[in-house]
């Protein structure tokens, strides 16, 4: 499998590997997200109604609200997070989220990873920012 390598902001200590969800659009997870169940409920939002739980969340970033570090908090703590994110660039909701919830989060990717993989593809992510799509 070809790999992609990115800058770990989160990195893993083994390897996760997990279906993908991919959006052009950037999601707030306040609001946007449901906590209690990992599902998208931003009705403007392309991934509406899909279930972020255990899967690979690949989108251009985060938006939104200061409070969506804790909702992605909250998720971790309910076992209802992705196995990790990959962005075109990690702002800083999104990365102090996942740095509390303990979520792999890699940013810069050296290829385009939004336009490149589909949902439902399977992709690993390995130790030192690296991701096998």
């Amino acid at each position: 499998m070809p790999v992609v390598r990115c800058e770990p902001i989160v990195d893993v200590d083994e390897p996760v590997e997990a279906e993908v969800l991919v959006s052009s659009r950037r999601l707030s997870f306040l609001g946007g997200v449901d906590p209690e169940t990992g599902e998208v409920v931003d009705p403007s939002h392309e991934l509406c109604g899909k279930v972020l739980t255990d899967q690979v969340l690949v989108l251009p970033g985060g938006r939104g609200s200061t409070v969506g570090s804790y909702v992605l908090m909250e998720m971790a703590h309910r076992g209802t997070a992705p196995a990790g994110i990959v962005v075109r660039e990690a702002e800083p909701i999104l990365v102090v989220g996942c740095v509390l919830g303990d979520i792999p989060l890699f940013h810069k990717p050296e290829r385009d990873l939004v336009s490149e993989l589909d949902n439902g593809d399977v992709v690993r992510i390995l130790p030192g920012g690296k991701v096998e799509v």
